[in-house]
């Protein structure tokens, strides 16, 4: 079987099994190579769900990832494969390689590792935040990483055993939670000598698709005013967070007349420090979301009138951090269907 096929298979048969979620078992429909595949896999199940357990109480966030990096970095040195550490400038990024034969096609695994604020869980199927941290893996990102280079390890061991040429690499990413790492290392040609790159998400159910993604903007508004006293001298006060609610307010009409899949939301990261003073700075931040980029855009463009309005309606200084976003996929279609065909 092609090297380039066997790597697509794994997503289906590694990526959502490797970390014990699955058994694999070995069904009739198993092509012998399909057979050899779930072995390696199950000799790996054990150490593989300890280092996702690992990941999981380590639950550290974007741009740094420093142990669970590290972890996963001595995972695949530890089964041969050559490791790049601190690619594209980056601390917690990293590219693992192994040439087998001539080396071509070079197949890739992409693996993420970071954890979202807010979001600290101890491993029981009930809310109970775990003491010392406010981050967790609530989307799954500590089985993300650790079946990646699982599906790597895996797939190099195949090839060599069976003398199929290629190239095996998988790259640790970075803050893929709003951080978009994937982004920088792309700008630096890190994956420019890829002959396909594949990738796979924790989800509730096992599929192999052509899914695409929701473009996203993010953009923090900030609004300076003039402070006061909220009792003694109001009509001296300009206030800030007068301005953010009526932003916000605007953005929320705005939500009827969009188009179908847009999602804005946002929280209200300063307010002021006292009921009695009338704010001088407030800053809210938003994220757009849509199928499209194109239509992401658009939508950024009717939020800042939404900010200016709230500006000028308060009489406050309007500044705007914009923190750039995201493009959707773009799928490959052939690529995903060829789990579901091996």
């Amino acid at each position: 079987m092609p090297s380039y096929r066997l790597a697509a298979l794994l997503i289906f048969l590694i990526c959502f099994n490797s970390c014990g979620i699955v058994d694999a078992g070995e069904p009739a429909i198993l092509t012998p190579e399909k057979k050899a595949l779930v072995g390696i896999v199950n000799q790996r199940l054990e150490t593989d769900w300890e280092a996702a357990l690992k990941i999981w109480n380590l639950a550290e966030p974007g741009y740094r990832e420093e142990q669970s990096a590290h972890l996963l970095s001595q995972m695949l040195s530890d089964a041969n494969f050559e490791i790049e550490a601190k690619v594209a400038g980056i601390p917690t990024a990293f590219i693992a390689s192994m040439k087998i034969g001539e080396g071509k096609p070079v197949l890739a695994f992409l693996a993420e590792f970071d954890a979202l604020p807010g979001l600290s869980q101890t491993a029981v199927p009930y809310r109970q935040k775990r003491e010392g941290s406010q981050y967790g893996h609530a989307c799954g990102h500590h089985l993300f990483g650790v079946a990646s280079t699982s599906a790597a390890i895996s797939l190099a061991a195949y090839m060599k055993a069976n003398k199929i040429p290629g190239t095996i690499k998988l790259y640790g990413c970075p803050a893929e939670e709003g951080g978009s790492a994937k982004a920088f290392m792309v700008r630096e040609g890190l994956f420019d000598d890829c002959d396909a790159v594949l990738h796979w998400h924790p989800s509730s159910v096992n599929s192999a698709g052509d899914r695409s993604t929701l473009a996203r903007l993010a953009a923090k508004f900030r609004f300076h005013g003039k402070a006061a006293h909220a009792a003694g001298a109001p009509e001296q006060g300009r206030s800030a967070l007068d301005a953010v609610e009526l932003m916000n307010h605007a953005s929320q009409l705005l939500r009827e007349h969009t188009p179908e899949g847009t999602r804005i939301h946002h929280v209200i990261t300063s307010g002021g420090e006292a009921p009695n003073v009338v704010p001088e700075f407030a800053e809210v931040y938003y994220y757009i979301r849509h199928p499209e980029s194109q239509i992401v855009k658009k939508l950024y463009q009717r939020l800042e009138l939404c900010a200016q309005a709230g500006a000028l309606a308060t009489e406050t200084k309007l500044e705007i951090n914009y923190q750039g976003g995201i493009a959707e996929f773009s799928p490959t279609t052939p690529w995903h269907k060829s789990p579901c065909e091996t």
